[in-house]
């Protein structure tokens, strides 16, 4: 099992389901909700999560069709992302975990909206848009 909070502590979770896959997202959603050049990603099934303190304290923001982007009201910290279209996955910001998931991120996506001033160096595959839904890595 693994468990994560965001930075205040207020919202706790636990994913209880073997984790899908990993992924580097740069998509301009990404960038701007965590301020950086880009967001690693945990996808997951969604009946493999819970939140287990501070339900009160999530909000979200639908950034684009139903995509709904879970934060905690309290600090700020971008927690999980799901959407209804594909509503057997969510996403797990990886950053809020408390533990190693066990898996690496397989696959950059979103790379066509990629922050100009960063650059990959590494060998994994990019996608210019989303991934394989759920990417494996």
């Amino acid at each position: 099992m693994l468990m994560g909070h965001c930075l205040c502590g207020a919202v706790r979770y636990e994913i209880t389901s073997e984790p899908l896959g990993m992924a580097y997202c740069h998509c301009g959603e990404c960038r701007r909700a965590t301020g950086s050049a880009f967001n690693t990603t945990l996808f997951i099934a969604r009946d493999g999560f819970r939140i287990v303190a501070g339900e009160e304290a999530v909000g979200f923001h639908e950034s684009s069709p139903g995509n709904q982007r879970h934060f905690c009201t309290r600090c700020g910290s971008p927690l999980f992302k799901h959407n209804p279209v594909n509503p057997k996955f969510m996403s797990v910001r990886a950053g809020t975990l408390d533990s190693d998931p066990g898996v690496r991120p397989g696959v950059h996506v979103w790379v066509s909206e990629k922050a100009p001033w960063y650059e990959i160096r590494d060998d994994l595959p990019q996608h210019a848009q989303g991934p394989p839904h759920p990417p494996q890595g």
